[in-house]
């Protein structure tokens, strides 16, 4: 692996491990942003675009769209753009936020957020993050929350008292997933266990509290693994190493003739209909507001959305060493095997014959292998923001992603060199021609 892959590698690790959280994976996109020379942008406020120009958007603290202006015409040129998710499967605190059992125990009351692997989550040390908003002399603020300590445990139950639990294996989303906070102390009530953890460890006072969006998730962090150390094994690789693998590529490229831009949506876990998700008109207001802010007509910005090509980027199944039957038996996407291409005649993904050359003419421009992955007919697979960032648009699409195993486990596990791949395969595209 060379410098420049390394530098990738341990940067994608890093934002792994720093984003616990949508609000959190914004966070650190803007800061690397910014580092690199894009201007925030606020929505509230009179944009003044410029060629050249490097900017981005937050929406909710959950999702953002970056962009560069390009210095060609772009009602021929169109967009280049990259859309990821920020969001991950997770267990999220109920606003009732703990309960306290007869014997005496202080748990957690969750619900799962989009679908997870639970089993995956227990006997495993958990942390918390997320958003709060306070009230502060009469103004409500938000601020973000991380306590990165072992706080959280969900217990298992032996296998003396669950004799059949191999054979069985699923567990009960309401009763059996309650992480335990700590035993009962005198003089506390139910509702005062969570108030007392944020202000002892993120000062935030009860008084001040209006309410939150509170996940936990697990307090290891994720490593490089394997004999050569080439695997990743970490949380929430789908699909944050798809958003940075896009930040990579959009800081690092060459302004173009058009516009390029990344969209890392929230909510995709959960179907993306929210004014943050892909299946919204987000993406839409930002590329006519910048084409508005160009000058240029109605007829000039429907040239330009014509014009325009996307990619979706998110994570693809590659083939299990134990589990191999579960693969078509011509579509076997490996680890190591570089980004895979997806394809669906129902249309969970948006791949055509045209996004998907495009796409392939890209990697043949970074000198990466690809794949092509489709699913078993028994087999319904999962959806991406593809069809939603497509549909909506209008914009061809193609599905992609970098194979991983252990998809929605609390620990993901990848190739390092695929995601190093996906990068390469990104910044080809955006520097590239379009069709």
């Amino acid at each position: 692996m060379s410098e420049n892959d390394q530098k990738f590698a341990e940067g994608l690790l890093q934002y792994l491990n720093d984003s616990p959280t949508a609000f959190h994976a914004v966070k650190n996109a803007a800061a690397i942003l910014t580092e690199s020379g894009f201007k925030e942008l606020k929505e509230t406020e009179a944009w003044s675009l410029e060629k050249d120009g490097r900017y981005f958007v937050v929406k909710n603290g959950s999702a953002v769209i970056a962009f560069t202006v390009g210095e060609g015409d772009l009602a021929k040129e169109g967009f280049r753009i990259i859309g990821a998710h920020t969001d991950s499967p997770g267990l999220k605190i109920k606003p009732g936020a703990c309960t306290v059992t007869p014997d005496g125990y202080v748990k957690v009351n969750v619900e799962v957020y989009g679908g997870a692997i639970l089993q995956t989550w227990f006997d495993r040390p958990l942390a918390l993050a997320g958003r709060v908003i306070v009230k502060e002399n009469g103004t409500l603020r938000e601020k973000l929350v991380q306590i990165d300590k072992p706080v959280f445990m969900i217990p298992n139950l032996c296998i003396h008292f669950n004799r059949d639990k191999n054979e069985k294996g699923s567990c009960n989303k309401q009763t059996e997933i309650l992480p335990l906070l700590s035993m009962k102390e005198e003089g506390m009530e139910k509702d005062d266990y969570l108030p007392a953890l944020l202000q002892d460890e993120a000062g935030i006072k009860k008084a001040d509290l209006v309410d939150y969006e509170l996940f936990l998730y697990e307090y290891q962090k994720g490593i490089f693994t394997g004999k050569k150390q080439e695997f990743i094994s970490a949380s929430r690789i789908d699909d944050l190493s798809m958003v940075y693998a896009g930040l990579t590529a959009l800081t690092e490229a060459e302004t173009g003739a058009g516009c390029q831009v990344l969209a890392a949506f929230d909510n995709e876990e959960v179907g993306s209909t929210t004014a943050q998700g892909a299946n919204s008109g987000l993406l839409l207001h930002i590329l006519n507001r910048i084409c508005k802010n160009l000058g240029m007509t109605d007829e000039a910005y429907f040239q330009a959305v014509a014009s325009s090509t996307s990619i979706s980027a998110d994570l693809a199944h590659a083939v299990h060493p134990n589990y191999s039957d579960r693969h078509d038996v011509e579509s076997r996407p490996v680890l190591g095997g570089g980004p895979v291409i997806k394809y669906s005649a129902s249309q969970r993904y948006a791949t055509t014959a045209l996004s998907a050359a495009y796409f392939v003419e890209a990697c043949e421009r970074a000198g990466v292998p690809y794949q092509k992955f489709v699913n078993r007919n028994d087999i319904a697979g999962g959806s991406t923001i593809g069809p939603a960032l497509s549909g909506l648009t209008t914009i061809p699409a193609v599905d992609m992603g970098a194979p991983i195993l252990a998809m929605h486990s609390i620990r993901e596990f990848g190739n390092v060199e695929d995601m190093v791949y996906t990068s390469r395969a990104f910044l080809a595209y955006y520097e590239g021609g379009q069709r």
